[in-house]
């Protein structure tokens, strides 16, 4: 079964996918201006310590469990669980990822439109205002046809990287463009924090306002270190599955996340001084990428234009990697399961999926323009996929892999995939640590979170 499926062909690769799938627009998007919204670096401390103590060992249990059966979330619940209802908690996370990405596909497609405007250089212009750039991304996603084109364009991207496989799509993308995201990422950071009237945005960042820091950004900052590591949907124990048999999994979750939080901390460098010395609002919300940084980049380039073209594309080329290095991770969830269960081919699974989230994607972005009177409980079709999937199908997910794995397998089975029978010395010493975090910790954590959400 694992020859079949393939598999990661080294640590790296394997750390190159999984950092992949982590790092997405969650961490260049939501992150910076989640922190400009909720006190800077009081945010940034709450959001570390979340990740290392709440999220790494939903990864791990994540991981456990697709590395433990090399099969996808359904088949690896029916598989340690046999004849019990826990493989309906496995199609739910097939479904969920795909929700997500028909409404990720979306935000996509506008990173191909601003990764294009940057190449015909429309951020050059320092006479363009603020007003003018929100203008120009709200007639665009308003408009009926040319996200939808954008939608597809990103979907089939996304398609064609499935249908090559493990080793010669996912691993061969990854491993190439994850590196390059980081030193993207860097080149812009560098630019941001020397520009003149960066160093306050550089303070924001380093000096925590713990004033600021109330229990709404608490969760918030816990719930974002949830969403960036892309926890609770499948994407990870699928990924897990095509690990080699004698894979670490510490090391892997370790350095997952290590790469995950550093880029994100990074992202922000990268953009928060930049909007301080711009004199923007720290906390300018969802459209800090879309709108605000068109504007910071044209205000950029009344000195030196030809520099600020160079960092625009710089900018939204990353935002587009980052984009198709996450949203892979959630269609391969999906296919995992056609090929595995349903014994389809890896084309017609990816095929089918590419319909379904092409599809709803269709009425997601609509949901800007000729949709945008259609609500679901209150909210647009997009707002509904989204609060649906973020607020309570990914933590009822996680919860459900940490309950499993703390409270349903058997203590000497987890330690076992753990500890490869007990060869890794390392990972020997601070299992029980690990256990205790996964059975105990963390679903308490994610319980508080889940409650909050239903009571916001």
């Amino acid at each position: 079964m694992v020859k079949e499926r393939g598999n990661f062909n080294s640590r790296f690769t394997a750390i190159m996918a999984m950092a992949g799938s982590a790092i997405g627009l969650g961490n260049i998007w939501r992150f910076p201006y989640m922190v400009g919204q909720n006190g800077g670096a009081a945010f940034i401390l709450v959001y570390l310590f979340s990740a290392i103590f709440l999220c790494i060992p939903i990864f791990l249990a994540e991981s456990i469990i697709g590395k433990r059966t090399h099969l996808s979330t359904f088949g690896a619940m029916d598989k340690l669980a046999p004849g019990t209802r826990w493989k309906w908690m496995g199609f739910l996370t097939v479904f969920t990822p795909l929700i997500i990405l028909s409404y990720y596909s979306v935000v996509g497609g506008w990173s191909i439109e601003y990764f294009l405007k940057s190449l015909t250089l429309s951020f050059s212009d320092p006479a363009v205002g603020m007003e003018e750039h929100s203008a120009v991304f709200g007639r665009f996603i308003s408009s009926a046809w040319t996200p939808l084109v954008f939608h597809t364009v990103f979907l089939l991207i996304n398609a064609v990287v499935i249908v090559f496989g493990v080793r010669g799509g996912i691993e061969r993308f990854t491993k190439l463009t994850t590196p390059v995201l980081f030193v993207l990422i860097v080149l812009i950071m560098l630019y941001s924090v020397n520009l003149p009237g960066a160093k306050a945005g550089i303070d924001y960042l380093i000096h925590p306002d713990f004033s600021k820091l109330t229990g709404s950004a608490l969760l918030s900052a816990m719930g974002q270190a949830f969403f960036s590591l892309s926890l609770g949907v499948g994407c990870i124990l699928t990924y897990a599955s095509y690990l080699k048999s004698d894979e670490d999994l510490l090391a892997t979750g370790f350095f997952t996340a290590i790469f995950d939080l550093l880029f994100a901390i990074i992202a922000g460098f990268a953009i928060m001084p930049a909007v301080f010395a711009a004199g923007i609002e720290p906390g300018a919300g969802p459209g800090l990428i879309f709108e605000t940084l068109p504007f910071i980049f044209s205000t950029m380039g009344a000195d030196a234009p030809w520099l600020c073209d160079v960092v625009s594309i710089l900018f939204f080329l990353t935002i587009l990697f980052a984009a198709l290095t996450s949203s892979i991770s959630m269609l391969e969830v999906g296919v995992a399961y056609l090929v595995d269960q349903r014994k389809m081919s890896r084309t017609r699974a990816t095929i089918l999926l590419f319909a379904g989230c092409w599809a709803l994607g269709v009425l997601c972005s609509l949901s800007f323009g000729p949709l945008k009177d259609v609500h679901v409980f209150g909210m647009t079709i997009f707002d509904a996929c989204d609060h649906l999937t973020s607020d309570f199908l990914m933590t009822f997910g996680s919860l459900l892999f940490v309950f499993f794995v703390g409270w349903k397998m058997k203590k000497a089975d987890v330690r076992d995939e753990f500890t490869n029978g007990g060869s890794l010395r390392l990972n020997r010493k601070v299992f029980n640590v690990v256990y205790f975090f996964i059975r105990y910790v963390a679903p308490a954590a994610i319980i508080v979170i889940f409650i909050s959400n239903l009571l916001m």
